[in-house]
């Protein structure tokens, strides 16, 4: 291997030789007996090796995860205690999600020569692990003009899985009473909506007008007040989420299967941790999910404590091995509509950078899903984001405060300050109401995306006016009637008064007579 510093254009030595496709011969590194017909990682298989080292990937990652306890040492038989969900978007991890948990876990048992089950009809290879089985799919066509619905496309190829029921949902269902209630929901008293405007998110009770606005309008002022490229997928991501998992737990599962391979996982966590939610960057691969205590009371899934465990099987397999297995079996990919506008975003440009990397680099792919997982927080949480619902890290709104640049327009701010709560005064120096604001129950990320500003201005068709925007079902939930707002804990030194703080812009007058005595003669 040549390594010197001459002109590649001239000196063709110069260059780097690659490394080779495939390590020593284009055997199957598994069989040792015919002529490989894929390379994955330098390693390669023939097909009929292909297909059980994928299976045995898929379960390695799955089975753990299914009973209620861990199996420890020894392992037991797999039982979940609640049905399952699978989100499906017609992409190709989720085509290959499907097809694998069908033949694993849903396929009907082996039967002998005798023409009875094999072990017996009691056996444990021969019982269900889940009750019951759904598809849900998401509709976001209405979200972005010129979009293509795909719903009977989705239809059609989960009706080739007898096991499986769709589930279609819209994505503007995320702002829909009517979906709420029928998931257990409690309808909100009062329906708020949030001042984008301003970065302390200010809440206003909506207008009955408002109120009565569609769900789809709702959804499309929700995603054009977002303020760059870079937050509208990322707002539509936690959007499709959540309405995921509310849905597997109205139906009463235990576990939300998604189809993210070990490519789209890697884009995952390097598009999120670049867009500040490195705190959760654990929950990108494997998470479990709590229903708050109104919707738990309601709606019991049978699961501990009715939490659904999110997992991602195909976290071990990677782009490459899912579109093999997709053309062998002869699947139907319907495939994704993208998001008009947002080629610039973080989003599609992480996912060039990994596909380009596991072109000429595969093991490097694996190397930022593993180097992840090990990530853990330094500190606690103060408990959860009510937009993405996910945990959020303590103290993040005086850290942000105390790391930004405000202008004077930006006073004043909400989210409260010890020892008491922060005031506001108008040029006159009479006291006002504070307000309430939607701060303080954001974690880093979310609150990023709804308030973070492009350096080339801001893209998102931000209105001038104070216009409130609405808010997803659960978050109005949460905010009925308002908590307190998450506070830390004060050291035992210092004693809680009941004085309240109070910012006053100043004239410049007012300024020089404060600093008159600091100043040196002319």
């Amino acid at each position: 291997m040549s390594t010197s510093c001459g002109n590649p254009e001239t000196d063709k030595d110069s260059i780097m030789a690659r490394r080779p496709k495939f390590d020593k011969s284009k055997e199957c590194v598994r069989c040792k007996e015919r002529l490989g017909n894929i390379v994955i990682r330098y390693a390669v298989y023939c097909k009929e090796c292909f297909f059980p080292l994928i299976a045995v990937k898929f379960r390695r990652s799955l089975d753990p995860s299914i009973n209620p306890l861990p199996d420890g040492p020894r392992r037991k038989l797999l039982n979940a205690s609640g049905n399952l969900l699978i989100g499906y978007s017609g992409g190709l991890g989720s085509t290959v999600l499907l097809d694998l948990v069908n033949r694993t876990y849903f396929a009907p048992p082996e039967e002998a020569i005798d023409g009875k089950p094999r072990g017996g009809r009691d056996h444990p290879r021969n019982t269900s692990v889940w009750g019951n089985g759904a598809v849900c799919y998401i509709e976001t066509c209405n979200a972005f003009p010129g979009m293509k619905d795909r719903t009977q496309e989705i239809r059609a190829v989960v009706e080739k899985y007898d096991r499986f029921n769709l589930i279609p949902l819209r994505i503007e269902d995320a702002f829909d009473p009517i979906w709420w209630g029928k998931i257990g929901g409690l309808s909100p008293v009062t329906h708020f909506g949030m001042d984008v405007t301003n970065e302390d998110l200010f809440l206003s009770t909506l207008i009955s007008a408002e109120e009565s606005e569609s769900p789809k309008s709702r959804l499309q002022k929700f995603i054009s007040s977002l303020p760059t490229q870079t937050a509208i997928p990322s707002a539509v991501q936690t959007l499709t989420r959540l309405l995921l998992l509310h849905t597997a737990m109205s139906m009463g599962s235990s576990h939300l299967l998604l189809g993210t391979s070990l490519t789209s996982l890697s884009i995952s966590l390097i598009s999120s941790i670049s867009q500040g939610g490195g705190f959760a960057v654990r929950e990108e691969a494997q998470e479990e999910w709590a229903p708050r205590i109104s919707l738990r009371s309601r709606v019991s899934n049978g699961h501990k404590d009715g939490v659904i465990r999110i997992i991602r099987p195909l976290r071990d397999i990677g782009m490459k091995e899912c579109a093999i297995w997709a053309w062998w079996n002869g699947l139907d990919v319907v495939g994704r509509e993208r998001f008009p506008g947002g080629q610039q975003s973080i989003g599609p440009m992480t996912k060039d950078f990994i596909v380009g990397l596991e072109r000429d680099y595969p093991s490097t792919v694996s190397t930022i899903a593993r180097t992840c997982a090990k990530l853990t927080p330094k500190q606690g949480t103060s408990g959860t984001c009510a937009l993405c619902e996910r945990p959020a890290q303590s103290g993040i709104q005086d850290w942000k405060a105390s790391i930004s640049i405000r202008s004077f327009k930006d006073l004043p701010s909400s989210y409260p300050h010890r020892p008491g709560h922060l005031s506001t005064s108008d040029s006159s120096g009479t006291t006002q109401r504070p307000s309430t604001s939607l701060t303080p129950f954001l974690c880093y990320s979310c609150h990023t995306t709804l308030t973070s500003r492009s350096s080339r201005g801001n893209t998102a068709n931000i209105s001038s006016t104070h216009n409130p925007v609405p808010l997803p079902m659960w978050v109005a939930s949460t905010l009925n009637p308002i908590p307190p707002a998450p506070r830390e804990e004060a050291p035992s030194d210092i004693v809680e008064s009941d004085e309240v703080w109070g910012r006053t812009k100043m004239e410049s007058e007012q300024m020089k007579a404060v600093v008159a005595d600091f100043l040196l003669d002319e």
